[in-house]
């Protein structure tokens, strides 16, 4: 096969890989973009500033508790008992009342007529007599389905009177809220969980598919460089194209979210009045953070030091790692005269030393472990079970596609400063 082919061949392949590397990558990019914003918006939704530290939502459970308890009362035979007697008290009164009046001294001619008729035409004692009847007759009346759903209907007016009296969130937060809900066309919180749980399943997998197709043409030109160690006219050729894909997969590394920090109430049962109050979800802590993401936030917050360690992310794993790929570009495709600049050299072969890429990249990992840890020590002593409290907490905190990314890109970009080496001859102590 003559040179010429053999070229063509591996300009038609690897440009495919290119091609595939780079719709992935920005796929990648797309989907993870997408899940994080969905995540934000739950975490935002299903947080407990808006769940079980809403004034709002205890409010609508409790009154919906009693309106239901309401719809459900009925007389025990003891309190029947009790209601009469109380009836029976407040005729009593009533008469003793009436009594105390008639007794006071008449000083007109119809005012000693009228007591006198009294008198005589209504007997105290009887009457006083029918008191338990009158009492009994009374309560049988309220017991009546009719007199029963009006004095509900009263008591449910009042309770939702006070009800509308509390509330807590401000105008602003209630159509912050109804926005999120509207822009997933959900009428609640349970459709909206839902369809952001369908969601974030599917463009994850997606996500995940286009990751391992990045690593999958990694490893695809790890292979042709072993393949292709002895054929000198392709070397060239293919380390341009490598150093292109390394930068496509840097994109992806850099845009892509690297550990996602979760923390929340999985479900807290509280029994009240013999009914139960579930909040499912209740997000405590959310963040999602790419690299590129954290290096924003860091130059925002205006604090030097945060300004200062921004600026080493910044500097040590993108600018020195992007320094690094074009120099050797540039390197390989220069000539002699070019090759002895200091600066490109510098960044061919000796930035490595100096880009912190590898160890931004432990540093992530140790931070996960970390937080991990410290995550699930401090949520499993809110665990708790009890008669009227059941809470289960849990630890999502995960380590996301843009690490796995990151690690590749880091791996491949040191197989490339030692292939570079070996094609151009020079030994690393030259430098």
């Amino acid at each position: 096969m003559s040179k010429t082919l053999q070229r063509l061949l591996l300009i038609i392949f690897t440009g495919g890989l290119l091609v595939i590397s780079g719709w992935s990558s920005f796929l990648v990019y797309k989907y993870s973009s997408e899940a994080a914003q969905i995540k934000k918006d739950f975490s935002e939704l299903n947080s407990i500033t808006h769940g079980i530290l809403s004034v709002n939502i205890w409010r609508d459970h409790l009154t919906n508790m009693l309106l239901n308890r309401i719809d459900e009362f009925e007389f025990t035979a003891e309190q029947e008992d009790t209601l009469v007697f109380q009836v029976e008290n407040i005729l009593t009164a009533g008469i003793d009342k009436g009594d105390s009046l008639m007794n006071l001294k008449q000083k007109t001619l119809k005012g000693k007529l009228r007591k006198f008729a009294v008198r005589t035409l209504v007997p105290e004692e009887k009457i006083r007599a029918l008191v338990p009847m009158f009492a009994q007759t009374i309560v049988d009346e309220i017991q009546k389905p009719e007199n029963k759903e009006a004095l509900k209907y009263v008591i449910k007016s009042k309770l939702q009177e006070y009800s509308d009296m509390t509330h807590a969130n401000s105008l602003a937060a209630v159509i912050r809220l109804n926005e999120l809900l509207y822009r997933y066309d959900a009428a609640n919180l349970e459709e909206f969980n839902l369809k952001a749980s369908e969601e974030l399943l599917e463009l994850e997998r997606k996500t995940y598919n286009h990751t391992y197709i990045l690593l999958g043409v990694i490893i695809a030109f790890l292979i042709l460089w072993w393949l292709l160690r002895n054929q000198n006219s392709l070397h060239t050729l293919l380390f341009i194209t490598s150093v292109l894909v390394a930068l496509i997969v840097l994109f992806a590394g850099l845009t892509a979210p690297m550990i996602e920090i979760d923390a929340r109430f999985q479900q807290v049962n509280f029994l009240i009045i013999g009914e139960q109050i579930t909040f499912n979800d209740q997000v405590i802590f959310f963040q999602s953070k790419s690299i590129l993401q954290v290096i924003g936030i860091l130059f925002d917050t205006g604090k030097l030091d945060s300004f200062f360690v921004g600026l080493l992310i910044l500097v040590f794993s993108i600018v020195f790692p992007l320094a690094k790929l074009l120099s050797t570009q540039i390197y390989l495709a220069g000539g002699a005269k070019l090759r002895k600049n200091k600066i490109l050299r510098f960044f061919t072969f000796k930035s490595g030393k100096w880009s912190m890429a590898d160890v931004y990249v432990i540093a992530i990992f140790m931070a996960y472990i970390g937080f991990q840890g410290i995550l699930d020590n401090q949520l499993s002593n809110l665990d708790m079970e009890t008669e009227t409290l059941v809470s289960i907490s849990t630890n999502k905190t995960s380590l996301q596609p843009g690490f796995i990314i990151f690690i590749a890109f880091v791996l491949f970009s040191l197989s490339l400063s030692t292939i570079l080496k070996k094609i151009t001859g020079k030994d690393k102590n030259e430098y």
